[in-house]
């Protein structure tokens, strides 16, 4: 039995050098024009980034696992035209996600294509999923020029609402982008948790603090605090389901509500996790505002979110991929640590120690930034001769 062989992304076969053969030590040799010219074919290109996204919403690697393992029984499985599966089939083998033999015609998944699995450890079949929250929204970068040229999100124009908006209105996209976001979230938020000092802390605020699942670890290392959750209607069920029955709601009151509007609580401590990257700057500073008015004399402002670091090559990719999510999505932005220290001063805040010891970074891609508030000074009695 022969098959056909797996390929990179160029859908060239890898061949490993015999005796004689290419120095596997010896520098890669630079790249021919030809090279280039693949490559960026590959970068441009939109079938293949979209076929392997059909290839999740289809779960054709889960199919094929379960005994599906030729065209007609693949396209019954999943009710398509078995032609034209074919032909998408025939892309996803020359590019490596699924290899066929050549006798008789069975598929199996590479590799590679094992990671479009859903029981996968990494979850890329759920994020690529064309009927999920993110890779559906992931089709308004075909407005990706208008946003670049007005700096306005592009889901509206494709949707007819904004992505939070649309979530709300649709609860089988908000519970997929929920499992999303809480994969291994609870393992995730309890770094940031133990790493905070919670001895003068009573009460906390979480303002849009999803499900929960900070303020569960938050409740879970401290187990003197009370906290309060602030979120739409929507994840604040799902917070009230997380914490039931755990007697963590003993201890924690869960508010409908919007962190554009008046917080419904005072708190020594108020956290925003992952909030001020979904906004503009103007609408990050009425968030800050927010939670100023919230936050008691001498309490603290926690800000955990993903800080853009420049000098990390390794995970520059990541960032911008996500800054440009945020643009697209919501009109957000990935900024830099320095960048929300100065949104926060817009808001009367300051950096809770000097230097970079007011902030830390975490596993997870977590920044996490200490505040407290510092308004502006009273005018002075010679300042309020003169006004009046």
């Amino acid at each position: 039995m022969s098959t056909t062989p797996s390929a990179g992304p160029a859908g060239q076969t890898r061949e490993t050098p015999g005796p004689g053969g290419t120095d596997p030590s010896a520098p890669p040799p630079d790249p021919t024009d030809q090279d280039l010219d693949v490559l960026l074919k590959q970068l441009g290109n939109l079938v293949t980034p979209m076929a392997v996204r059909v290839a999740a919403t289809l779960r054709l690697v889960d199919h094929l696992r379960d005994g599906a393992t030729t065209v007609g029984p693949l396209a019954a499985r999943t009710g398509t035209h078995a032609p034209t599966l074919a032909r998408l089939v025939r892309h996803l083998v020359v590019t490596g996600v699924l290899e066929e033999d050549d006798e008789d015609g069975t598929l199996r998944p590479t590799r590679l294509g094992l990671l479009l699995a859903d029981d996968h450890p990494a979850r890329q079949r759920a994020w690529l999923d064309l009927d999920g929250a993110i890779a559906r929204a992931d089709l308004a970068f075909a407005g990706l020029l208008d946003a670049v040229r007005t700096g306005r999100p592009a889901y509206r124009d494709r949707y007819g609402r904004p992505f939070w908006e649309d979530l709300s209105a649709e609860p089988g996209l908000a519970d997929s982008f929920d499992a999303l976001m809480s994969c291994d979230e609870d393992l995730a938020y309890d770094a940031p948790a133990a790493a905070l000092d919670w001895t003068a802390t009573r009460h906390v605020l979480d303002v849009g603090g999803g499900d929960g699942a900070l303020l569960a670890a938050v409740a879970r290392t401290a187990p003197d605090v009370r906290g309060t959750l602030v979120e739409l209607p929507g994840p604040a069920a799902r917070a009230r389901r997380r914490f039931a029955g755990t007697g963590l709601d003993e201890r924690i009151t869960v508010v409908d509500g919007s962190f554009f509007d008046p917080l419904p609580a005072t708190a020594d401590t108020v956290l925003l996790s992952f909030v001020l990257l979904n906004w503009s700057d103007e609408d990050a500073l009425a968030v800050l505002r927010r939670c100023a008015e919230a936050l008691e004399p001498g309490g603290r402002l926690v800000v955990l979110d993903r800080a853009d670091r420049p000098d990390d090559g390794a995970d520059r990719f990541f960032s911008t991929l996500l800054d440009l999510r945020m643009l697209v999505f919501m009109g957000g932005r990935v900024r830099t640590r320095d960048e929300v220290v100065r949104l926060a001063a817009d808001a009367g805040f300051v950096l809770a120690a000097e230097g970079g010891s007011g902030s830390r970074t975490l596993p997870f891609d977590f920044s996490i930034l200490e505040f407290v508030h510092a308004p502006a000074p009273a005018p002075s009695v010679k300042e309020e001769h003169h006004h009046a």
